[in-house]
Parts: structure tokens; C-alpha cells; sequence
């Protein structure tokens, strides 16, 4: 079954046994037991490491098996959307409205006397439950039956042994899963700047966004934003097996310039670095208009019905983005969303025309 098609009353209820294991999952199976323990699931994208671990989607049932050296389960992440209900006591750590999964979790540490901190998305992680929360949009279905972005945030959750406990996203097994140490860390809140406060830029669909024209190299990115240092960049070697520090051709991503509030991506069209698409920070970023409508920092459902009227009223054709985004063909943007603690507001991708969203 599909996750859009997947109602909260069908989905699997487990129950967590912290740092040992949760549904019929034991932290210490092998891949070959885990799998039998969930029913033979499907397996749908998967990544070995070069020391061995690797990590396996199980996309029948929402749930990414994290393993480590040997092929040995070390965690456990469950899908907002589509994976299993878990519960610790009386708490229910899956699908909830953030605020409210917090206090909860934050009244259950009280009694155990357990330590609750702030993980890198801002969620609440505790070492002795080996609990790491996470939050992903949630979505539902339009009347035509076709899943569609709303406008809050749900709770997801990473689940690890003991050996993983103190520092989840620290360890080799979920590194390899899910590499964080680039990203933007967030303390626990998401001031978003008001239209007022935000500088306007024009859009030239596939040309260029405000000052940053296509094409053009890392450093011209630079000096076109003032000089701007990036906050952050992220990029990779050619190969999975080379890591930090080994010879190769390091290859750059991207660049987060966090006063401008705009992420520059690159590609490599003739081997080099060019700028291919700008994405516009939702919270922090320049406005930019499309026929009359601002496309940052506004609510998701109506940005796509807004989208969608604009489309049928003048005959555009439709095109439904990566992310779910309706938006003319031909325009190389996409409207994504970012999180605003219990809600979510729109941030932007405009693309050159060879990039592909």
C-alpha cells in the first residue's frame, strides 16, 4: 500500500523497550533475522559503508534498519507518515504534533529521571531511552485523490542501542544513514522575518534569482551577495570509499549563506563549478513573486491552491513537482517547506534549465 493511502488507524502499533529493541526488532539481529522479523518486508533503497554497516529501507512498513559492522541492527528510524505507531508507557512517539509529543516526553524523563537534551533538528533526544525525535510534513488526500502537502509537522523518531545512546548522530552506523555534521544545527526554534523584513528579488525563470545568475562560479556567487563568507557547504568525493582526509577530487554541493538566507547549489558541466539552482530559505530568505503571488514564507496548502488557480485560469498546463508542488512546465522552480516548529511555510528551488529538480 501506498503511505498516502495508509490511514493512522491501520498502521502497526509497537511498543519501544528502550536501548533493546522495539516491535518484534532486537537490537543485536542480524539483517537476515530482522527482515524475517518484519514479515519479509520489501526492500526499497539501501547503501553499504566500507566498513560493512549499511542501512536498508523496508519501504512496506516505514521502517530503515541501520546496521553495523557484520550486518548487525544498531537502529531503527520510523517514517512519520507510514511507519509503525511506537509507544514508550503511556506516550506515543510517532505522527504527533511536536509541541505536544515534547511535553509528554519531557513529563515521562521527569518521573524516570531521565536526561532530555536538544538533538541537531531542534528535537528532544534522550540518551537512556535511546530516543532521538525527528519531525517530517504531513500529508494527506485531495478530493481527487492525490496526496497533498498540509500544513503542520508530525513526529518521526530514531531509535538506537546502547552503544549508539550517547551521541546517535555522532556514530558510524547512522552517519552512514544520515550525515548531519554539515547541516544548520537548530537549538530548539525557528524565528521566521516578516514580508516587512525581507529584502525583494526578481526571478528571470532559468537565467537567474535576484543577483546570482546561472552558471556562473562559487566565487562570483560570493561577490554578488557582497562578499558574503558561507555559513556552511557540503559536498562529497567521487567514490562512497574515500573519506575525509583521503586523496581525491572533493567535489563541492553547495554553499549555505545564512545572512542573505539562500543556499547556492552547484554542478559540474564541464568539470568545473557552475551555479545550477538557488534555493530561498523560507524563513529567512528575499521574497520573490510569481504572477503577483509570494512564493517564501507563506502556508503550503495555499501557495499550492493558489498555484493551481493560476494554472487553470490561464490554461498553463500542470506539472506536479518532486515535492508535490503544482507549478506551470517549463519554469524550473520548486516550492518546498520548512519547518516553523509545529507548522510548516514555503521556501523556493529555481533551477537553470539542464538542473534536475
Amino acid at each position: 500500500m501506498s503511505w498516502w493511502g495508509r490511514k493512522l488507524e491501520d498502521r502497526e502499533r509497537w511498543v519501544l523497550d528502550p536501548l533493546v529493541g522495539l516491535g518484534p526488532l532486537r537490537f543485536g539481529m542480524d539483517s537476515d533475522e530482522a527482515e524475517a522479523a518484519l514479515g519479509g518486508a520489501r526492500e526499497g533503497n539501501s547503501q553499504v559503508a566500507a566498513d560493512g554497516g549499511c542501512w536498508v529501507r523496508y519501504q512496506d512498513v516505514g521502517v530503515t534498519g541501520i546496521y553495523g559492522p557484520g550486518m548487525i541492527l544498531a537502529g531503527v528510524a520510523i517514517d512519520a507518515m507510514e511507519g509503525p505507531l511506537v509507544r514508550l508507557r503511556e506516550v506515543e512517539l510517532i505522527a504527533r504534533v511536536p509541541s505536544q509529543a515534547r511535553t509528554e516526553i519531557g513529563n515521562l524523563a521527569g518521573r524516570e529521571d531521565a536526561a532530555v537534551r536538544v538533538n541537531w533538528s531542534g528535537d528532544p533526544e534522550i540518551a537512556a531511552w535511546g530516543v532521538s525525535m525527528g519531525t517530517a510534513l504531513e500529508y494527506g488526500i485531495s478530493s481527487e485523490g492525490r496526496p497533498e502537502r498540509k500544513d503542520g509537522m508530525i513526529t518521526s523518531a530514531l531509535f538506537v542501542s546502547a552503544e549508539l545512546a550517547e551521541s546517535p548522530y555522532e556514530t558510524g552506523p547512522v552517519l552512514h544513514w544520515c550525515d548531519v555534521r554539515e547541516r544548520e544545527k537548530n537549538g530548539g526554534s525557528w524565528p521566521v522575518k516578516t514580508d516587512q523584513e525581507r529584502s525583494h528579488w526578481d526571478w528571470s525563470p532559468l537565467k537567474a534569482v535576484g543577483p546570482l545568475r546561472f552558471g556562473t562560479t562559487p566565487q562570483q556567487v560570493a561577490d554578488a551577495l557582497g562578499g558574503e563568507v558561507p555559513a556552511g557547504r557540503q559536498g562529497h568525493f567521487p567514490y562512497w570509499w574515500w573519506r575525509r582526509g583521503a586523496a581525491g577530487q572533493w567535489t563541492l554541493a553547495y554553499d549555505r549563506f545564512e545572512q542573505t538566507g539562500v543556499t547556492a547549489h552547484y554542478w559540474y558541466p564541464q568539470g568545473l563549478p557552475v551555479l545550477g539552482a538557488v534555493t530561498v530559505h523560507g524563513r529567512t530568505g528575499p521574497q520573490i513573486t510569481y504572477a503577483g503571488t509570494p512564493l517564501v514564507g507563506a502556508t503550503p496548502s495555499r501557495l499550492d491552491e493558489a498555484m493551481l488557480q493560476h494554472i487553470e485560469d490561464h490554461g498553463l498546463g500542470l506539472l506536479f513537482t518532486p515535492s508535490g508542488s503544482p507549478i506551470p512546465p517549463g519554469l524550473q522552480f520548486d516550492i518546498n517547506a520548512i519547518r516553523t516548529g509545529d507548522t510548516a511555510i514555503s521556501e523556493v528551488t529555481f533551477a537553470s534549465a539542464d538542473w534536475e529538480l
